[in-house]
């Protein structure tokens, strides 16, 4: 560690400074410096140097020289407090915003409160274009994950949604989300691997938490709290962690907000929603703070009741009036509900306060560009490039906007400057935009090659197999074009409109049968669809004729 420092008869310093000769100075850089060199040959204390590593987030190296300190003295307990501390910090994330379900929350959910909801009263039956605020799937098509598209990706966006009436079965449980992959989503699977990536960077586990005390540990205040999250962060290992939880918090006579925090937090991880959620509260009573009211939004919202989770963050805000991180839970419900009008007048809000908010500008560009405003969008979309933004997305949504903006030099070099940065499944959106491009120009072998290359990419983009059917359809391969629809509509079961193509074409090609089947689904799919609808009426009307 050395000090950058001159005297200030060398380089005057901006503090007035009585000298007594020609290099002696009063100054504070000046004592700096003579202590740099008094100190120069001395060895710097250890414990010391970790505490300014970890200062300054430079966790590896402070975890390394605690560890040395613990070989020589495995008896250290403030050697051992930042080593946890640091293991905890490293692999610490926010899960205020996170909530991944695994394929048994998924498969055997118990926490509806009701199995046939109202529309716009869950999460399984959001609006739709028929209701009050909500929107169609024509204007506002569906992710992979069969969710209404928003302008911004979150945790949990990418998990199909898992009700009844939204065609749930196995499939969609145990579906990868990227292709070439089967890899169901896990409970907490992000901290487990974050957890043992940083254990097997040590050698081995920090912390036996099948050894620990629950009573002994939870009777040392500071340090109990530091092994609490690191059996939360690090380990994931949240029944022991509330063991110790429950035992703390009884020797501090139920009185200790953060205790109960960790209790409700804990049983939470478990799939204890209802425990978790008087936890919060009780919680909530001794202390009011922001995080209590989002971990209690969030048990609202694993419930199935975003109105309840609405009321929390109104709740909150009445004592929290500019905290946007509530403002942004109320937006992102209503977006969850389909209904953004409501949402993007709390988008609005949350710009009054932080006119640098990533989420809300993207979703502002994203409800711009569906509602046919394209140049409103595009400027927002400008605004995410001055605020540092840099991705293939966005370079992907300027290109389009720039497309039906009749900007046309911009759009292609948008594209391909989002060409240059996509992966493999961002490649396969940008040319799918690039085929509809090419449609909207005229140039339709553009447009064939550019969905061929789309598929290459993601064999499972559905999207592409649908458009590459209608267009084998334009050159006269029926068969070809049948294939793609069918294709199209086994890969997303949230698509309508390869369903509405092939029981269209079926219907030309003499397979009543087969139209009805395929009809009916889209009508499933999609049951506001006027030419789905008089499609499955004529077919009706054919069988009863026969």
């Amino acid at each position: 560690m050395s000090l950058r420092t001159q005297a200030c008869s060398e380089r005057p310093c901006s503090r007035q400074c009585r000298s007594v000769g020609a290099r002696a100075c009063t100054c504070d850089q000046f004592k700096l410096t003579t202590l740099y060199n008094l100190n120069i040959n001395k060895e710097m204390d250890p414990f010391f140097l970790a505490v300014s590593r970890f200062n300054r987030q430079r966790y590896d190296d402070c975890i390394t020289i605690c560890t040395q300190m613990l070989e020589k003295n495995p008896y250290d307990q403030a050697a051992w407090l930042l080593k946890c501390r640091a293991l905890t910090k490293k692999s610490w994330i926010d899960d205020l915003e996170i909530d991944e379900e695994g394929v048994a929350d998924i498969l055997m959910d118990e926490n509806a409160i009701n199995n046939a909801p109202r529309p716009g009263t869950s999460f399984s039956r959001p609006l739709t274009s028929a209701q009050p605020g909500g929107i169609s799937q024509v204007m506002r098509p569906m992710s992979n994950a069969g969710r209404p598209i928003t302008g911004y990706q979150r945790p949990g966006t990418n998990r199909p949604v898992t009700s009844s009436t939204s065609r749930a079965n196995l499939s969609t449980a145990l579906q990868g989300q990227r292709p070439g992959t089967t890899r169901p989503v896990t409970s907490g699977g992000r901290m487990l691997r974050l957890g043992t990536a940083s254990m097997q960077q040590q050698g081995g586990q920090f912390i036996m938490a099948d050894k620990l005390n629950a009573k002994n540990v939870a009777k040392k205040k500071h340090i109990a709290k530091a092994v609490v999250d690191y059996l939360i962060y690090v380990e994931s290992n949240f029944r022991r962690a509330l063991d110790i939880a429950s035992e703390a918090t009884l020797l501090q006579g139920y009185n200790d907000w953060w205790w109960k925090a960790r209790i409700g937090k804990c049983q939470f991880k478990m799939g204890l929603i209802k425990d978790a959620e008087k936890q919060f509260l009780s919680s909530l009573k001794n202390q009011d703070m922001v995080s209590l009211h989002l971990e209690l939004a969030k048990v609202a919202v694993r419930q199935d009741q975003p109105q309840k989770a609405i009321e929390v963050f109104n709740t909150g805000l009445k004592t929290h009036a500019f905290e946007t991180h509530l403002i942004t839970g109320i937006a992102r419900v209503h977006d969850m509900l389909n209904d953004p009008a409501k949402a993007i007048t709390f988008y609005k809000k949350i710009l009054v306060f932080d006119n640098s908010n990533i989420e809300s500008i993207a979703q502002l560009a994203s409800y711009h560009f569906y509602t046919d405003q394209p140049e409103v969008a595009l400027r927002f979309y400008r605004r995410l490039v001055q605020c540092g933004v840099n991705s293939p997305e966005l370079w992907n949504n300027m290109g389009l906007c720039c497309f039906y903006a009749s900007q046309y030099d911009m759009a292609l070099g948008c594209f391909d400057r989002a060409l240059t940065m996509a992966d493999d499944i961002a490649a396969a959106d940008v040319w799918y935009n690039v085929g509809h491009v090419g449609i909207g120009i005229g140039d339709l072998g553009l447009a064939y090659q550019a969905f061929k290359i789309a598929v290459s990419h993601n064999p499972n983009h559905a999207e592409s197999f649908n458009n590459l059917g209608v267009l084998e359809l334009r050159r006269g391969n029926i068969e070809q074009a049948k294939n793609n629809y069918i294709q199209s509509s086994k890969i997303a079961n949230y698509l309508f409109e390869p369903c509405f193509n092939a029981a269209l074409l079926m219907l030309k090609k003499g397979e009543f049968q087969e139209s009805y089947s395929m009809a009916n689904q889209a009508v499933q799919i999609y049951p506001d669809h006027a030419d789905s609808k008089e499609l499955l009426k004529n077919l009706n009307q054919h069988f009863s004729v026969m």
